[in-house]
């Protein structure tokens, strides 16, 4: 394929390695936004090797990462304040040429510079701006108690913030997921004040020593696995007047069963976070504190000509975080 053209106002950057998410696992299978052909990649980091001529912000070399949005502006949603929820959104690697290729064009006022920072703990910027924005979504209160379903790499990074941004030690967060290399990677990482493994084989078993063991609940619940039977379970261990926050990317045609009587009687409140726009320099800035930590999260490394022994890998969950790299 041809090296992407630049406008006066983008910016070209040569991609070195871009992380592989499961949304790119629905974007695989045409969900969402993806309309084929398409160059997926949406966890970009590089160097930027071409500006365009109103540029000034940005410089050739610079290594950069990108956030991978860009909102109309114009659009009801857009005009009211809300551009995450754009009608006409531009998603690169989503509907819009993205980072798993060589080269990918860029607004250069969504670019990023990431000074020295290895380009696979770069991967992980996006990944992270999407859990700050679920943080200011949740708007926990100190000392919230919080419950974590699913450690893969973004539950990783929300365990981090949620650390950082109310969640008491004293109280505890709990992270519960499958007894894997994930899990174990979590808690060498001292992500959590206590770890609950939910067995593959035996779930209601596991989900009910859990109940037993918290029988007040959490006040915060997050359901980051994408598994449709764990959001609807899910919403059993928030405490009364609490939050469960709906963070996994699931199946659009999945459906659960909740009692509405449920929510309204224990005056539950349910949020959802949709990924994140401008939060990447939030991201940035923790990561640069060592208040977070990205490092060792990416375990498994392909060419773009492997991309499909990196999906297998991927959807069999046979690694933390892989990346493709060039």
């Amino acid at each position: 394929m041809d090296v992407p053209e630049i406008g006066d106002d983008d910016v070209l950057v040569k991609i070195a390695a871009c992380g592989v998410c499961g949304t790119d696992l629905h974007y695989h299978k045409g969900e969402f936004l993806a309309k084929w052909p398409l160059i997926p990649g949406h966890e970009a980091a590089g160097t930027v090797v071409a500006v365009g001529g109103n540029v000034t912000a940005l410089s050739l070399h610079d290594r950069v990462t990108a956030d991978p949005l860009q909102p109309c502006l114009s659009c009801f949603h857009c005009t009211r304040r809300k551009p995450l929820l754009c009608d006409r959104l531009k998603a690169f690697g989503g509907n819009a040429p993205g980072g798993f290729a060589e080269y990918c064009r860029y607004p250069a006022r969504q670019v990023h510079c990431i000074g020295a920072l290895p380009f696979l703990d770069a991967v992980l910027l996006e990944p992270l701006a999407c859990a700050a924005h679920g943080i200011e979504r949740m708007q926990m209160g100190v000392g919230s108690a919080v419950l974590l379903f699913g450690c893969g790499p973004t539950g990783m990074l929300i365990a981090q913030l949620v650390r950082l941004n109310g969640g008491a030690h004293e109280q505890k967060l709990t992270i519960a997921a499958h007894p894997n290399a994930k899990l174990a990677l979590a808690q060498s990482m001292h992500l959590a004040d206590a770890y609950h493994p939910i067995s593959p084989t035996d779930p209601s078993s596991s989900l009910s020593a859990l109940q037993a063991a918290n029988p007040h609940g959490f006040d915060v619940v997050i359901e980051a696995t994408g598994s449709p039977s764990v959001l609807e379970s899910a919403l059993r261990f928030v405490r009364k007047g609490g939050k469960l926050v709906v963070y996994g990317v699931y199946n659009a045609a999945a459906k659960i069963a909740w009692e509405p009587f449920v929510i309204w009687e224990r005056e539950l409140e349910v949020l959802a976070s949709f990924c994140s726009m401008g939060h990447v320099p939030v991201a940035l800035d923790y990561v640069r504190a060592g208040r977070v930590r990205v490092s060792g999260v990416v375990d498994r490394t392909f060419r773009v000509e492997e991309w499909g022994a990196c999906l297998e890998v991927v959807r069999r969950g046979e690694c933390v975080k892989a990346a493709i790299v060039f």
